[in-house]
Order: structure tokens, then C-alpha cells, then sequence
């Protein structure tokens, strides 16, 4: 296609040409997809006049002028001086942390290292309690949800030096009895718990020695008699079986800082080495043992005493189970030491058998429990169950059922 200048001339000739066939057209220039030839360029400027004196730096002083022909090669960007990298990566900004973050940290590693302590202590206490097979194993299994502890004081001195002995006050007797004999009963169900005091003084029949004082089974046989012989007088399988010493049960009470009791009246008893005003007060080992063991200054004897002891004991288990005594790692590893050193169990009792029975006490303890003793008929030396009474009472307990309240309002 021609092309015409302002004068009407033709000004050379325009052709759509590809950029390769432009390459070997000679005087030919491709640009913008059309092909100029050298008469389509416009004509030069004239120079500008140049003042004289003045000199004139020449076109190319720089090299090449660029141009915006489209087939030019783009012009390389001038060197740029490159920032020296430090030798390490800047690192990520840190974030700040949350107080409660750090608080959360620190809060669980320190409870996780309780945990790891207080189960170092736990496994080291049970490696120490002394195990007896006292239950049978033809002793028949219980038919009801229920379960029920054994707990059994022992008067031996065996373990005690002359020192113990004289500080206690218990004598040097050889041999062992039980001044104290418990059933802890604990129902299926939720039902109430209940600690029951059996006199040591009740007369049964002991298997292969004929009738005598209860307390006379241990001395005969030791713990596997007195369990066949409780469970033969009530027809209660007896499940766990929980033994403490005269020593045992002083050395719980000193690890524990002493219980407080509060007397209704003086008591005054010089073979159980005790002089105690009436009033609120903290016992100390001694004299809580000596509390434990009073009876002549009672004229109800060792009915009494057993009261006393349910009081006593349930006062050690709410000091044993509570926050001051759990929470405090000298007190808690001085009473479980004491404890280890102290108890006596079934060898097969486990750690959550003993872990029930605390439980068990807490609740007498706390008043969520009922504490009585075996109602009773005849009373002197010797003492003898009430047959309609007590007879309802182990019934409750063989089918693991509360303590009847029939049994609760018979109670002196």
C-alpha cells in the first residue's frame, strides 16, 4: 500500500512483512509489524547553531543513544552495588509469651513432678507394710456390692525396746492380744458407712478352742483365727484385713503433729499411764495410746474404751485425709513412713483396697458415717451379743446394706 506525503508525492512504500523476511530485505527496516524503507524515515533537524566558543561533546561520547525501536535489544540496567549479607539469616521476630502461657507451664510441670515424688514415696511406703496371710482362702467371697474391713489394734510389745516400752507405758507382756476390734463396713449403693466397735471382751466360740474372749482368737492363731473366728460368730465375709500395733499407732499420731480430743471429764488411769484434764486438748503419741487403752478409771469398761477408740481413731483419719495433711509434702511422707511402718495387711490387699478404707474412715470422720457398737445383752466381765439385735445387724452387713436403724437407736 502507498503512502503520501502533505504534497500529494508518494513517500515510499508500506508492506506488511514478517520480521524474518524484513531481516533479508536489504535497505529494509521492520518495525511495529511494517516495513519502512530508508525513504519513509522523516528527514534530520537541521543542527542548532552553536554559540562560538562553546565545544560540542560528540553523540556517541556515551556509546549508543537508545532508541524505541521495537527491535532493539532492551538496554542491560545499570550495576547495582549489592548489600553484603550478614553472615547468618535475621531469625524470626520472637513472639512474646502470655503470663498465662508461663503460668500453665510452670503450673503442670510442678504437679507432675508431685506425682512422680508422691508415687516414688507410695511404692517405697508399700515395699515396707508387713504382709500376713490372714484371710483364708476357703473363706468364702461376699454375695453383695458391699465390702467390709477388718480393723485390728495389737497389745504385742514384741517390736518395742525397754525405752518404747517405759515411754508407752505398755509394759513388757509376752504374747499378743487385740485391744481393739472393728468392722468397717463399706454398703453398695451409696449407702451410709459405718465403723462397729466389737467388745475384745465378748464371749464366742473359737474354732478348736471352744468358747473364750474374742480377743483370745489372736493370741491362739494370730490374724487368719480372728477372721475365721468373726466371720463364724456373724456370718460376715470379712474382705480386707488392716493390723496396727501399740508402737504403729503412737507413731502415726506424732507424724501427724497430734489429734485434738475433747474430754467431757479428767481421766486419770495409772496402768495406762495417763493423767489428762477435761477439755479440748492436743495428744500427743503416749497419750493418745494411753487415751485408747484407758479403762479402770470407767465403771462401763471396756465398753467405754471402745467409744473412745471409735472417737479417737476417726479423729487420726480426718487429720490423715485432710488438705493440711495431703497438700504438705514433709507432713504427708512423715505419716506415710509412719504408716508403713506401722500397718499390717492382708497380702493380698492392694494400694486401692487401702485407698477404699481411707475413704471409708474419712466419711465416718466427717460425719457422713454412723459409729455404734455390737448392741449387747449381757454385760460384766465378759460380755454377750443381744441375739435379736446383732442378728439384724449382720444381716444388713451379709447383704451389704446400711447399718438398720433399729441397731442405731438401741445404742446406749
Amino acid at each position: 500500500m502507498a503512502a503520501y506525503g502533505a504534497d500529494g508525492g508518494a513517500r515510499g512504500t508500506e508492506v506488511k512483512v514478517t520480521e524474518y523476511q524484513a531481516g533479508h530485505v536489504p535497505g529494509v527496516s521492520y518495525r511495529g509489524g511494517v516495513a519502512h524503507s530508508p525513504q519513509d524515515e522523516p528527514a534530520p533537524a537541521p543542527a542548532a547553531a552553536v554559540p562560538s566558543g562553546t565545544s560540542v561533546m560528540p553523540a556517541d561520547a556515551y556509546g549508543p543513544a537508545e532508541t524505541d525501536g521495537a527491535g532493539a535489544p532492551p538496554a542491560a540496567p545499570p550495576p547495582t552495588r549489592r548489600r553484603r549479607e550478614s553472615a547468618e539469616p535475621p531469625g524470626r521476630p520472637k513472639r512474646k509469651r502470655s503470663g498465662f502461657v508461663r503460668f500453665l507451664r510452670w503450673f503442670l510441670s510442678f504437679w507432675l513432678v508431685v506425682l512422680v515424688a508422691l508415687g516414688a514415696l507410695l511404692w517405697y511406703v508399700w515395699g515396707r507394710i508387713e504382709k500376713v496371710d490372714a484371710i483364708p482362702s476357703d473363706h468364702g467371697s461376699a454375695t453383695s456390692e458391699g465390702r467390709v474391713f477388718l480393723l485390728v489394734g495389737s497389745d504385742s510389745r514384741e517390736d518395742l525396746s525397754d525405752e518404747e516400752q517405759s515411754e508407752l507405758g505398755t509394759g513388757s507382756v509376752e504374747g499378743q492380744r487385740t485391744d481393739t476390734i472393728m468392722l468397717l463396713s463399706v454398703p453398695g449403693g451409696g449407702e451410709r458407712n459405718a465403723l462397729i466397735s466389737i467388745p475384745r471382751d465378748s464371749v464366742v466360740d473359737i474354732p478348736g478352742h471352744g468358747e473364750n474372749r474374742i480377743n483370745a482368737a489372736f493370741a491362739f492363731g494370730g490374724a487368719p483365727l480372728l477372721v475365721e473366728t468373726i466371720e463364724a460368730a456373724t456370718g460376715v465375709a470379712i474382705d480386707d484385713y488392716v493390723q496396727i500395733g501399740f508402737g504403729g499407732f503412737a507413731g502415726i499420731v506424732d507424724a501427724l503433729g497430734g489429734v485434738e480430743m475433747c474430754l467431757d471429764e479428767a481421766i486419770q488411769d495409772d496402768k495406762a499411764h495417763i493423767d489428762l484434764p477435761a477439755g479440748c486438748q492436743t495428744l500427743n503419741g503416749p497419750d493418745a495410746l494411753g487415751y485408747a487403752r484407758a479403762r479402770y478409771f470407767d465403771p462401763t469398761a471396756d465398753i467405754g474404751r471402745v467409744q473412745r477408740q471409735r472417737e479417737l481413731i476417726s479423729a487420726i483419719a480426718d487429720k490423715a485425709t485432710s488438705p493440711g495433711t495431703l497438700i504438705n509434702p514433709i507432713e504427708l511422707t512423715r505419716t506415710a513412713l509412719a504408716g508403713g511402718d506401722a500397718l499390717v495387711l492382708d497380702e493380698d490387699t492392694g494400694p486401692m483396697d487401702m485407698f477404699a478404707f481411707a475413704r471409708g474412715m474419712g466419711s465416718v470422720s466427717g460425719g457422713s458415717g454412723d459409729t455404734i457398737t455390737v448392741p449387747l445383752g449381757q454385760i460384766g466381765n465378759t460380755v454377750s451379743w443381744d441375739p435379736e439385735l446383732s442378728g439384724e445387724l449382720w444381716t444388713a452387713l451379709q447383704n451389704g446394706d446400711a447399718v438398720p436403724q433399729s441397731v442405731i437407736d438401741a445404742q446406749p
